[in-house]
């Protein structure tokens, strides 16, 4: 009996032993060390497996070498990609290669004048016909007898007329109308300093801000400097917009803040544009409207504190070419306020009339330096006498 009970007494022993050997057996095993290393992140990654994929969530890019932390925590600086500019169309010739889309808004002025001119008797009627067609053209009214009374003159000495003829002669006179004497020639190289400087004008809408910026490409074509002031305080749009154009050239933008003094955005682009030693420094003023006297004020504002730096080497007004008369009566008030040296004609392709180049320089008594001929970054072009008037004639 004493056996059997030290033989249960044994199996309970041995039965407890185990059960304490299956419980320390299921708890939690200690997770290893860190490693107390470094990895190297300039080693080559390791091959992926094919369950890779699955495991890297789809919404969550993979990190490049350049973009894992430093072992100091810091993260590795971004680099910057300098900016790609562009290498403005060349100016020499621009207009004649602009020609066609010029001929095909201009055909109403050059075909119907030789259309009239070809009739067999150029009776009182044919040539009040020849009138109205000019004045239709907004070539203006004195302007417009002086050539008629022209071409009578000359087609009663040539007699018959081959169409060869009267283009030769059509050709002649609109030239003499137009002026091939004068100097076109963006002052932007003055004798004795550096920069030159010039403030571009004009009314809201005429594309002002944007001629800005071309003619920003026409001088880098030429091979010139640039200094951009962004003097249109009054319209957000306008500063980025013309800091924009300049990036795309290299040119610096001077800007100030938003509704700030348009004078003294002025006055720090000319200074910085000294500083940097560039060229020539174009300043963009705020389109102001003719009949506002406050406004126009303020421009003559901006030419004075100007000229503390040096006088002003151009003032440019920018006017659109499909305006008309309304656009001679915004020249008369700002040349009375800022002594305009040139015109600038925008939007003389499509449904503008040819005329306004002859109205525009005898109500001025200043010639047409630029006009813009498109939408694209270099359809602003120098004004070419000789190629205007072969584009509104044809071949």
């Amino acid at each position: 009996m004493e056996t059997v009970i030290l033989a249960v007494v044994i199996a309970v022993v041995v039965l407890g032993a185990l059960g304490g050997l299956v419980v320390g057996s299921r708890r939690k095993k200690p997770l290893p060390p860190p490693p107390t290393s470094v990895p190297d992140i300039t080693a080559p990654p390791a091959e992926p497996h094919i369950g890779d994929e699955a495991e890297t969530p789809r919404d969550e890019p993979r990190r490049t070498i350049e973009e894992v932390d430093l072992p100091d925590g810091s993260a590795p600086a971004a680099v910057e990609e300098p900016p790609v500019l562009e290498v403005p169309e060349p100016t020499a010739g621009r207009l004649v290669r602009l020609r066609a889309r010029l001929s095909r808004s201009q055909n109403a002025l050059g075909q119907g004048l030789l259309t009239l001119l070809s009739r067999e008797h150029l009776d009182e009627d044919t040539w009040e016909e020849i009138e109205d067609t000019l004045l239709t053209a907004d070539v203006g009214v004195a302007p417009t007898q002086e050539l008629v009374d022209a071409l009578r003159e000359r087609v009663k000495v040539l007699g018959t007329r081959t169409p060869q003829e009267l283009r030769a002669l059509l050709r002649e006179e609109l030239l003499k109308l137009v002026g091939t004497d004068v100097d076109r020639t963006v002052k932007t190289e003055p004798e004795d300093r550096k920069p030159g400087i010039v403030m571009v004008v004009g009314v809201n809408g005429t594309g002002k801000t944007t001629t800005t910026g071309k003619l920003a490409r026409v001088l880098v074509a030429d091979g010139r400097t640039v200094v951009l002031g962004a003097a249109d305080t009054f319209r957000a749009a306008a500063a980025d917009q013309l800091q924009t154009w300049g990036e795309r050239v290299g040119a610096h933008t001077v800007r100030g803040p938003e509704a700030g003094d348009p004078a003294s955005v002025a006055f720090d682009a000319v200074k910085e544009g000294k500083e940097m030693g560039v060229d020539v420094v174009l300043i963009d003023t705020a389109g102001r409207l003719h009949t506002k006297t406050g406004l126009m004020d303020e421009l003559g504002k901006v030419k004075r504190v100007v000229e503390k730096h040096a006088p002003l080497d151009e003032v440019l007004l920018v006017l659109d070419a499909t305006t008309g008369q309304n656009g001679l009566v915004q020249a008369r008030v700002f040349a009375e306020v800022v002594d305009i040296t040139g015109i600038v004609l925008t939007k003389l392709d499509g449904t503008a009339k040819g005329g306004i180049v002859v109205a525009v320089q005898r109500e001025l008594g200043v010639p047409v330096k630029l006009i813009g001929l498109g939408e694209g970054a270099d359809d602003l072009a120098p004004f070419e006498p000789e190629a205007f008037v072969d584009a509104l004639i044809g071949d």
